[in-house]
Parts: C-alpha cells; sequence; structure tokens
C-alpha cells in the first residue's frame, strides 16, 4: 500500500503467485500422502500372501505327515487367498496380487478367508492339503 491507502498492481500479483505455488504444494503433499498409504496396503496384504507362500513351502519341503498351522489376520481387512497348483493369488479391496509356487503337488484349488486358521499338511501320496 502507498500512502494514500491504494493497492498496487505488483502487490496483487506477487500475492496471486505464492497463492497459486501453496495451491500446488497443498494438491502436491495430498496426492503423496495417499500414495504412501495406497503402498502401505499393498505392502501388508504381499507380506501376508508370502507369509502363506512360506508356510506351503516349509510343508512341501518336509516329509509326508508334516503339517503346519496358519491363522489369517483379520485386522488387514477383508482379503481372499487363492492356491491353486502353482501360484498364490490374494484379491483385496478391488486389487490383485500374486506369488509363484514351484514344485506343489496340489490337486484341487483351495480358498483362505482372513480371520480364519488353516492347516496345511502333506498326505501319504506327497500331497499338499489345506483344511
Amino acid at each position: 500500500m502507498d500512502s494514500k491507502g491504494f493497492i498496487s498492481v505488483e502487490y496483487i500479483f506477487s500475492l496471486f503467485i505464492v497463492f497459486i505455488i501453496a495451491c500446488s504444494i497443498l494438491f502436491y503433499s495430498e496426492s503423496t500422502i495417499i500414495s504412501s498409504f495406497n503402498i502401505e496396503d499393498g505392502i501388508q496384504h504381499r507380506l501376508i500372501l508370502d507369509g502363506v507362500a512360506n508356510a506351503i513351502g516349509q510343508v512341501n519341503s518336509n516329509g509326508e505327515g508334516f503339517s503346519k498351522y496358519i491363522e489369517m489376520p483379520s485386522d488387514k481387512g477383508y482379503f481372499e487367498i487363492t492356491v491353486e497348483r502353482s501360484k498364490l493369488t490374494i484379491e483385496y479391496d478391488g486389487k490383485k496380487g500374486e506369488t509363484l509356487l514351484p514344485l506343489l503337488n496340489i490337486d484341487k484349488k483351495y480358498k483362505l478367508l482372513s480371520g480364519r486358521s488353516y492347516c496345511i499338511s502333506k498326505d501319504d501320496e506327497g500331497k499338499i492339503v489345506i483344511t
């Protein structure tokens, strides 16, 4: 402002530029925070999938009659893990993740749900059974 109380055009223009920069920083920080939440959610479900794959691998590598109990967490939201012949698939919130399971002897498709406990065992014929 000058001595008469008028605002100059340069002052208004500089306020406008500062406002645009502040809005762009706010937009960038919001998208960064949302992205980090998505990454954290994906990692948590990926760790669940890797834990199940590890348990199945342990049962498969040990002898017949070996079994292991696993408990699916319920605090990570609803998810469904499908165990097929050579892969595990997790589905949650419209997203999907997969991991490969090499050299498994599984006859049928199993679905594992969140919040439940399962027994993974190797029967007398050397096949993996999930109950």
